[in-house]
């Protein structure tokens, strides 16, 4: 007789860990960041944003040993996702979410953040290269070209907003021209194959919101590496702002989507964008005047991770998070 999903022993059911569960500290900990923000331009609780990104810290840590046991019990499974053509994007939310509790740790920790900051961010672009790699290994159809392959290549260009504070600008910049000139190259593949098909799969639908993110993230680095929101910074937010517009048109269709693991790649692109807008209306001298509009934002961007968290626990308590993919 087969064992039902909750029947069967923990250990076994780790199979099934979503590799994207990374995603999760990834959006918790750029929330974090977010109301950070608002405790300096709009007076915002500052606590709110500490213990978020405390919580994001926590998250990858039970995540990452749950993997590792994982690895462990099942390593055909983890070699499985590695292999699979969107769920190994996914490999580098891993090291974005070590970045940003970099980025966490700096008013407490600067020293701490540093190495953390030089581990992430050398993880990542081993990831990138090795993601480069399996591509030019193994070419695929434009239909398995999906917008979390950006996590792993564009997710280059965030190293720059912490690795600038901590005293590392030449690698920053370095990194940066990684990001951004990976970005130049995929987007129009993404794009082409968004505009022509075939369709994303209706659970692949919400990370369309993962477009938002190369933007709002390049804008944020271009501000801290230049010191300010000069001219580049103000381009990449104009292009957020209209990414923003478009996807806000859609919002009906993603709530339609049946509840994937790819929902929460509504969370850190939005927690990212709202950031930019703070910080660019606080470096303008508007935050006063945009106030009601900043607050609203970040309402939202705290009910969208609030959403998509309840939903991952109700999938996790009725034993649906640990099934094979269907």
């Amino acid at each position: 007789m087969t064992l039902s999903v909750s029947s069967q022993p923990p250990h076994a059911r780790l199979e099934h860990l979503p590799l994207p569960l990374f995603a999760a500290p990834m959006g918790v900990g750029g929330l974090g960041l977010a109301w950070r923000e608002a405790a300096r331009g709009l007076g915002a609780p500052a606590a709110i944003g500490e213990m978020l990104l405390l919580l994001a810290g926590l998250l990858w840590l039970l995540i990452a040993a749950l993997h590792v046991v994982r690895f462990l019990a099942h390593p055909a499974a983890l070699a499985d996702d590695l292999k699979h053509p969107v769920r190994s994007a996914f490999a580098g939310a891993i090291t974005i979410g070590l970045l940003i509790l970099a980025g966490g740790l700096i008013p407490h920790a600067p020293a701490v953040a540093a190495l953390l900051w030089l581990a992430a961010a050398a993880a990542h672009v081993t990831i990138a290269a090795w993601t480069v790699r399996s591509l030019l290994q193994a070419p695929r159809e434009m239909a398995a070209l999906t917008p979390p392959l950006l996590i792993p290549l564009v997710g280059n260009v965030l190293a720059p907003i912490f690795g600038a504070k901590l005293g590392f600008e030449t690698l920053s910049w370095m990194m940066f021209g990684l990001g951004a000139l990976l970005w130049v190259i995929l987007q129009p593949l993404l794009l082409g194959r968004l505009i022509t098909g075939p369709a994303l799969p209706p659970r692949l639908r919400p990370s369309l919101v993962i477009l938002l993110a190369p933007p709002s993230v390049a804008a944020l680095s271009l501000a801290s590496l230049t010191g300010g929101y000069g001219p580049a910074p103000l381009v990449a937010l104009g292009l957020a702002l209209f990414l923003a517009l478009v996807l806000a048109t859609m919002i009906a269709e993603f709530t339609r989507a049946p509840f994937a693991m790819s929902w929460w790649g509504w969370t850190f692109p939005t927690a990212a964008f709202v950031t930019l807008v703070q910080a660019a209306a606080q470096a303008k001298g508007a935050s006063s005047l945009l106030a009601p509009l900043l607050w609203l934002l970040l309402a939202g961007a705290t009910s969208i991770l609030v959403l998509v968290a309840a939903a991952t626990l109700r999938a996790a308590w009725t034993g649906h998070l640990l099934q094979p993919e269907g």
